[in-house]
């Protein structure tokens, strides 16, 4: 049985309420002021709340603004009821996370309707917030016990060798097992990152607080950020000579650091699936009043039907390549464009390569934004 709670100085009201509600089928626990209101709220963390505005002890307001602070309150839907529904109140209210408003007087019929629309709405959210998390187990469950143990298997092998023959590995061969360990470590490193970042985001929705930070930050001037990480990750990939970069400053309304993490990815994926000596081309600047950030490859690229199924565990083609990876680049890159208002597009032709284009809005138009720099690690997100 739905738990509401009523929280209202008025008497009268609140017993016709709780008859109401009662008979609805509801089970309803009633609170006489906001102080009082706030404890039974965390005790007993009710489905729903309808709380009075105007009271004296403690106004609706007040009480709304503690419910929110309360990490144990903060997610339970508050209706507001106000006889002096005006354009302010109302914009103070949904500021402090008011879900609805009631207008007083109200008829039953329209109290319980309200009531029913607010909860329906609940619930959809919570099974898609299930969904989302299935979605997100079944996505780790199928790529880590493969893509966790490749790099498991050369530290384990390189280390086994080292403990157990130590004394007859000449000095250039313990160097060359250590950069395997140390090799097998970096990748062991990044696919857990990814896969920490992947559900991360995958669990973020486009109206929680946490969206709501990444997209107040920005990257002001992108040119040098992307000419310097780009480069890092062909010389890593030791394919220096075949990146070429198409670079106009522009700003983007994207953290630093995950526009590093776009740019990351990309290249990398452009490199891995394109042969040493093909051309690797990065471009960015401004279009049509967007940031556009676009990565070319000349690789084996990806044919029609495809497309459509790019995700984070899939991987074509894998029984007649060598690449391995988790499949998460594209996910990752795809899924923070959304979170940003962007979008990414994918152009490719199998044997003529593939083309990825991420366009975000420019930092200049959004309102409220903080300048960001990149670091070395992924805290910022």
């Amino acid at each position: 049985m739905r738990q509401i709670l009523v929280i209202d100085d008025d008497p009268m009201l609140r017993e016709l309420m709780n008859v109401a509600l009662s008979e609805a089928g509801y089970r309803v626990i009633l609170a006489s002021d906001g102080g009082s209101g706030i404890e039974i709220a965390r005790s007993m963390a009710p489905d729903l709340i309808l709380c009075d505005v105007r009271m004296e002890a403690m106004d609706g307001f007040t009480a709304l603004s503690r419910l929110r602070q309360d990490a144990a309150t903060a997610a339970i839907p508050v209706i507001l009821m106000t006889g002096d529904v005006i354009q302010d109140g109302m914009r103070q209210g949904m500021a402090l996370g008011a879900d609805d408003y009631l207008s007083k007087p109200f008829m039953l019929p329209q109290l319980l309707a309200t009531v029913e629309a607010r909860l329906r709405k609940q619930e959809a959210m919570r099974q898609r917030a299930e969904r989302e998390f299935s979605a997100v187990r079944e996505d780790l469950s199928l790529m880590l016990p493969h893509e966790l143990r490749t790099p498991l298997v050369g530290i384990l092998g390189f280390g086994e060798l080292i403990a157990g023959e130590a004394d007859r590995l000449a000095p250039d061969e313990l160097k060359e097992m250590g950069r395997g360990i140390l090799t097998s470590a970096r990748r062991l490193e990044r696919l857990i990152e990814n896969f920490l970042l992947f559900a991360r985001i995958q669990l973020m929705t486009a109206t929680s607080e946490e969206a709501k930070e990444l997209r107040a930050r920005r990257t002001p001037c992108t040119r040098e950020l992307i000419q310097l990480y780009a480069t890092q990750t062909a010389g890593a990939a030791g394919r220096s000579q075949d990146m070429t970069l198409h670079l106009s400053e522009s700003s983007a309304a994207i953290s630093a650091e995950l526009l590093k993490k776009l740019l990351e990815e990309l290249v990398g994926n452009a490199l891995k699936f394109s042969d040493a000596g093909s051309p690797v081309e990065v471009a960015s600047g401004t279009s049509e009043g967007a940031f556009f950030l676009e990565v070319s490859d000349r690789g084996r690229g990806i044919r029609p039907e495809q497309l459509d199924r790019v995700g984070p565990h899939v991987q074509f083609d894998r029984d007649h390549y060598e690449q391995q990876g988790s499949g998460l680049g594209l996910a990752i890159a795809r899924r923070l464009a959304d979170l940003h208002y962007g979008s990414l597009s994918l152009r490719s032709e199998p044997g003529n390569g593939t083309r990825v284009k991420v366009t975000l809005p420019l930092a200049s138009v959004t309102e409220g934004i903080a300048a960001d720099v990149p670091d070395a690690g992924l805290d910022p997100l």
